[in-house]
């Protein structure tokens, strides 16, 4: 499985980095996870074709996370899409996801493919290809908006963390989270890699509580350009764990797990 960052930034716009995306990829398969503002330029910028992808998977539907998909189906389309696109989204989002799309002209008539929604649940093991599987489960980054759940109760504040499987490799995706306990929502599991975002969490908090998993490798990801200094001075003077086991994620670092 190759990984691929085609953004690290946090929900702060960047000049020089795109937001949080990646790109998972198996043989004949390219999972894109997240779509947000500037997708559609970040898969440009590293050299993806839009119609590489075969599906996208939706963590949570903040901005920078999700409203770039109906601009991605208009390039998708633009440039003659004939294969469905798989989009994994909550089963709770879903029906947001396809008034969304509907709003914004999508309509399937005049797309010209198919858009195969595939909801999952929690604690589900779902297959997207031969060789890649995933498991998601709750977390708490949109917890504290529950309080508004009586003013708006036709919303739903799902947010996923995952653990995808391939050819008996683990990675642990924390999404956006809510607090440190968040990591350990697959701590059955010891990771060849964990990739963690580093916005909410303080890097200190996430290094002491990761510690536990054991990760083989850990990349931080999800961070701001004013989070950049302090984050590198305190991975350099991190002894926690072997030199070069924690580091953080670039925008185009590509590597195969």
């Amino acid at each position: 499985m190759i990984v691929t960052f085609l953004g690290t930034s946090s929900g702060k716009t960047s000049l020089n980095r795109f937001h949080s995306s990646i790109l998972l990829s198996v043989k004949n398969y390219n999972l894109l996870i997240d779509a947000g503002d500037g997708i559609s330029r970040a898969l440009i910028h590293n050299q993806v074709e839009f119609n590489s992808v075969g599906g996208i998977l939706i963590t949570h539907l903040h901005p920078d996370h999700f409203t770039g998909l109906p601009l991605l189906i208009v390039q998708m389309r633009m440039t003659n899409r004939v294969e469905p696109l798989d989009i994994y989204i909550h089963e709770n989002l879903v029906d947001v996801a396809k008034v969304f799309l509907l709003n914004t002209y999508l309509l399937p008539e005049r797309i010209r493919f198919e858009i195969r929604y595939k909801t999952f649940e929690d604690n589900k093991q779902v297959q997207v290809a031969d060789n890649l599987n995933f498991l998601a489960r709750q977390n708490t980054h949109l917890q504290k908006l529950e309080r508004y759940k009586s003013k708006y109760p036709r919303l739903n504040f799902n947010s996923s963390s995952f653990l995808f499987t391939s050819s008996g490799k683990n990675i642990i995706y924390t999404s956006d989270i809510g607090s440190s306990e968040d990591l350990l929502l697959f701590d059955s599991v010891k990771p060849d890699l964990l990739i963690s975002e580093v916005t909410h969490i303080s890097a200190n908090e996430l290094l002491d509580k990761a510690a536990s998993l054991s990760p083989v490798m850990t990349l931080l990801t999800h961070y701001s350009e004013e989070q950049i200094s302090p984050l590198s001075e305190i991975l350099a003077n991190h002894s926690g764990s072997p030199k070069g086991s924690i580091k953080l994620a670039a925008d185009g670092e590509s590597f195969e797990i």
